[in-house]
């Protein structure tokens, strides 16, 4: 058994900060719309969130290599807290775009600290250990604090009080824990050409999951208001498609490392797009058909980009798993950009059945490039594949930790 004692600080200071993290990218749709914000407009201050949030990946390092963990840290915190309450205090579309922005360059380095501290404190004996419990604290956050929303509400100050409350709150836990402040990480150099030399179906794998994942958690609470849902059920809605993310992690990675990964990804790309194709023809049927079927699709859907993560550092080689690691975060991100505005627009145009129309759509292509690829390059032996850590990579935030390089070609 692993001792998570010495983490324990810095862990509940990640449960508080992901838990309202994962409540605003709700409540920012939710709101938006009541303020008379148009969905596509909504869309834009969703993709504002990850363009800050990929800029706060790539400049992060030099920040943590000038004055450490936990002085980085507690600056990060205080400005995603200060522009959590700026969100209430100026209701204007422009002013969200900016201050989403600056709220997703705060969490990005937030993440990257937290990331770098846990891997700087395990050895790769517990490593995977150590990130699976990270990760749990992350889905239950995550999913309970969706239910803050119909606690709150969605007008006035409270719920933005609340939230900027949780982030300051997780100051208390770093800044009083008995440990010294680790090592800062190394800059990371983002290589594109070289990385997608190495594996082009993980770089596309990647941005797939940014188009697919960011559309469902930022335009998803748009179209289950929109379908009549309550606001308990809008934040069930939306908590289901988190854990049910979570369910086949582990079993169709432990298939990928006995299989062709590619076939995974098929299979599972295929399941996705069907989920996705039942919701959208089912949109006029009630809440409980759209609970199973969320959870269906995200079981099938959220474990993408771990397969194709894994499938990229199968020929990563010995030292390159973080030059692989940097570069599908960037492929993430642009897809991640790209998804709420494609989908918040589409659902404008085209009414609601279009979010899970646009979402199939996705996963049809990347079952068309997955099966070109297996033309062009075959599989290695099975014996030539490393094992799979799909429950600590559930998000490319937390990629860079769980997985060990590997040696082989893989395709």
């Amino acid at each position: 058994m692993i001792s998570i004692r010495p983490l324990l600080p810095l862990l509940i200071a990640a449960g508080i900060l992901l838990a309202g993290n994962g409540l605003q990218g709700t409540l920012i749709a939710l709101r938006g719309q009541e303020e008379g914000f148009s969905t596509g407009l909504i869309g834009v201050i969703g993709a504002a969130y990850f363009a800050g949030f990929f800029l706060g990946c790539m400049t992060i390092t030099q920040m943590l290599r000038s004055v450490g963990h936990i002085r980085c840290f507690a600056a990060l915190a205080a400005m995603a807290a200060s522009g959590t309450l700026a969100l209430v205090l100026f209701i204007d579309p422009v002013a969200w775009i900016v201050l989403r922005f600056l709220i997703g360059f705060c969490f990005a380095g937030l993440f990257t600290v937290m990331e770098s501290w846990i891997n700087s404190s395990v050895g790769n004996a517990t490593r995977g250990r150590a990130t699976s419990v990270y990760r749990v604290i992350d889905l239950v956050g995550t999913t309970l604090s969706q239910f803050m929303i119909p606690l709150f509400g969605t007008n006035g100050f409270t719920i933005f009080g609340v939230m900027a409350i949780m982030i300051t709150l997780s100051l208390v836990p770093v800044s009083l824990g008995d440990r010294s402040n680790p090592s800062p990480p190394k800059e990371l150099k983002l290589d594109l050409k070289s990385v997608w030399l190495i594996s082009p179906l993980a770089c596309i794998g990647s941005a797939v999951a940014g188009l697919a994942n960011s559309a469902f958690r930022l335009v998803g609470p748009l179209y289950a208001q929109s379908i009549g849902l309550s606001v308990s059920q809008i934040a069930t809605f939306i908590s289901l498609g988190v854990i049910g993310g979570v369910v086949l992690q582990y079993p169709l990675g432990s298939l990928s490392d006995r299989w062709d990964r590619r076939k995974v990804l098929v299979l599972t790309s295929a399941a996705a797009m069907l989920a996705a194709l039942a919701i959208a023809l089912m949109t006029q049927s009630g809440a409980l058909s759209h609970f199973v079927l969320i959870f269906i699709f995200s079981a099938f859907a959220m474990p993408i980009y771990s397969l194709a993560a894994a499938h990229g550092n199968d020929n990563a080689g010995e030292g390159g798993y973080v030059k692989v690691a940097a570069a599908l975060m960037f492929f993430y991100a642009i897809g991640a950009v790209i998804g709420p505005l494609t989908s918040s627009l589409l659902l404008t145009q085209f009414g609601n059945p279009a979010l899970f129309y646009y979402l199939a759509g996705v996963y049809a292509f990347f079952i068309a490039v997955t099966l070109y690829r297996m033309r062009v390059r075959s599989a290695p032996p099975p014996e030539e594949r490393g094992r799979f850590t799909a429950l600590i990579r559930t998000s490319p935030f937390f990629a860079r930790l769980a997985h060990r390089p590997r040696d082989k070609d893989s395709g």
